[in-house]
């Protein structure tokens, strides 16, 4: 396996983990109403969207 092989399959993983916390963040968020909760509920998927963002530049870099 290619070092950059290796990368997608952690950027991937990374993606599916951070949408993943959103959505037990956001139940936290409705069971107990707490800020903290609700603020890593929000900005969980904002980093998600970043890192598909570096997925795709990645694409463009390496040819696919």
């Amino acid at each position: 396996m290619r070092l950059i092989t290796a990368h997608r399959i952690l950027i991937v993983a990374g993606i599916a983990f951070f949408l993943l916390y959103a959505l037990i963040e956001a139940r936290a968020w409705v069971r107990t109403g707490s800020g903290a909760a609700l603020a890593q509920a929000l900005v969980s998927p904002l980093i998600s969207v970043g890192f598909w963002l570096y997925y795709r530049s990645l694409a463009k870099r390496w040819g696919r």
